[in-house]
């Protein structure tokens, strides 16, 4: 049996839909993405991380943007492309040639398609797999207190409470004229001078060690100062790292299969929570559909006066906006409400169907007039 056969001029608005429909994304997620990057800024330049690192980090925060862009990185590519086929006249010139409304709508459910595919794949693997992996560096970093000690010359604050200076570094990892303050305890400052120092790598963890120095601790608000010398010490560097890693995962660390069957020891609420967040992610693709829909009841549907074309492309926005909105807040009332996870596809499905009856004749304008509606003939 044969495929029936494409029109060229399917692949040629499909062509139209894909390009605008890349740029929105790329524009949105650059701006997105470099305002999210900054809040990891801090981190990576106060632990004294390479730039490599900060890049690596950054690109892990991709996946979780995408699943948010890409659906309305389309529906911004579709309408934008529909109205400049049809300013230009070429939908008319189409469909003089017999290119129905139906053929038309072909190529804009195949870029829906594909767009749908890259969700999923963002939202079922590469975003948990990117949050995973961003957790699991940042928990690295934290715990890495020596590596941000390796700034000589400057006063470095590797954790919360502890100042450090080194002087010069040799080339042989040694350390000259090095100074710690520790300031946890507010009543009770102690702070570390000594001639050399040395950076070490235990089984136990980081350890400064530090050679020639003296220990002066303050009591009383500064009233008394003891001084102790040394000639060697070692600095615990451990005690300021971040908590212990541990197993338990975010619900935007969990894959599809982690979120619906949880393990045992996940009960109540989070066990809603992870119920209502697999749906979320399950749901969110579908509006890709919607949102191609609605472009497509905007330009087929009403006269082409530029006016009232204007004015329904800001209806179409505003009702894509508005679906978009209440499927976010359908997931805070899911996790304390099972039962209304349904809503994650039911307002994808009234919005699809509403645009369906647009497409088909329905006029919700002319019903406020107390008109009926004009259904449009089979030709």
């Amino acid at each position: 049996m044969a495929w029936p056969r494409v029109p060229r001029l399917s692949y040629y608005v499909l062509v139209q839909l894909i390009g605008p429909t890349a740029l929105f994304a790329f524009l949105m997620t650059v701006v997105v993405w470099l305002t999210q990057s900054l809040r990891l800024l801090d981190l990576v330049i106060n632990r004294g991380q390479s730039a490599t690192t900060f890049v690596y980090l950054t690109v892990l925060i991709l996946p979780s943007l995408l699943v948010i862009i890409l659906p309305i990185a389309y529906f911004a590519g579709t309408l934008y492309s529909l109205t400049k086929l049809n300013q230009d006249s070429e939908l008319v010139v189409m469909a003089s040639a017999g290119y129905s409304r139906a053929q038309l709508a072909t190529p804009v459910m195949a870029a829906a398609a594909i767009v749908m595919a890259l969700t999923y794949l963002c939202g079922l693997y590469l975003m948990p797999a990117g949050q995973r992996a961003m957790k699991d560096k940042v928990l690295d970093i934290r715990a890495d207190v020596g590596t941000a000690l390796l700034d000589e010359g400057e006063f470095n604050t590797p954790a919360q409470g502890l100042t450090v200076f080194i002087r010069s570094i040799n080339s042989d990892g040694r350390f000259e004229g090095v100074f710690v303050h520790d300031s946890r305890n507010k009543k009770h400052p102690v702070t570390y001078l000594a001639q050399s120092g040395l950076l070490a790598q235990t089984p136990a963890g980081a350890r400064l060690l530090m050679y020639d120095g003296t220990i002066e601790q303050s009591s009383d608000n500064g009233a008394k100062l003891s001084v102790l010398k040394f000639k060697s010490y070692i600095f615990d560097l451990d005690q300021f790292t971040g908590p212990a890693r541990t197993t338990g995962r975010a619900t935007s660390e969990r894959y599809l299969s982690e979120l619906f069957w949880p393990d045992a020891s996940v009960k109540g609420s989070a066990r809603a929570a992870y119920y209502a967040e697999g749906h979320n992610r399950l749901a969110q693709p579908l509006y890709c559909i919607v949102f191609g829909l609605i472009a497509l009841a905007v330009i087929m549907r009403g006269r082409r006066a530029r006016g009232a074309q204007a004015l329904r492309i800001t209806v179409a926005v505003v009702i894509a906006a508005l679906l978009r909105i209440a499927g976010y807040g359908i997931q805070g009332l899911a996790t304390h409400h099972p039962s209304l996870c349904v809503l994650f596809y039911m307002i994808p499905f009234l919005g699809a169907g509403g645009a369906i009856a647009v497409l088909m004749g329905f006029d919700p304008l002319e019903m406020l007039r107390g008109r009926q509606p004009a259904v449009e003939s089979a030709a």
